[in-house]
């Protein structure tokens, strides 16, 4: 079982910055890609960004020019570092991993959730 564990979350000043992180660990042969998705009370589920093994990243709307995702696969470990936050971006943030579990199979692993709470 892939778990990740999350941290960072928790309650910011509007205006100001945080940074999430993840570190999968558990059985797989390999991380294709890892990143975070957000989910605000009675909202779907959203990407707000992700980086694969290559280092090519993906960024919501919403995050982009703000927000930078970085990778260190050595210790299977991704972090996002949001600025300029605002209440909007109040969500449970999840870390997501993308892994091979075998040669020809993948799939996708979730974090529990951090709480993001942007307040003055």
């Amino acid at each position: 079982q892939v778990q990740l564990a999350e941290s960072g979350g928790g309650l910011v000043h509007p205006g100001g910055s945080l940074r999430l992180s993840c570190a999968a660990s558990g059985s797989f042969f390999r991380i294709i890609a890892m990143g975070w998705y957000r989910q605000a009370p009675g909202e779907q589920r959203e990407l707000v960004a992700t980086v694969n093994a290559g280092g090519g990243t993906n960024y919501a709307d919403s995050v982009k020019g703000r927000s930078t995702i970085s990778r260190l696969n050595a210790q299977n470990m991704v972090s996002l570092q949001i600025n300029s936050l605002n209440p909007e971006d109040t969500a449970v943030y999840y870390c997501n991993a993308r892994v091979y579990t075998t040669t020809t199979d993948w799939g996708d692993f979730w974090g529990q959730g951090t709480q993001v709470t942007v307040s003055s």
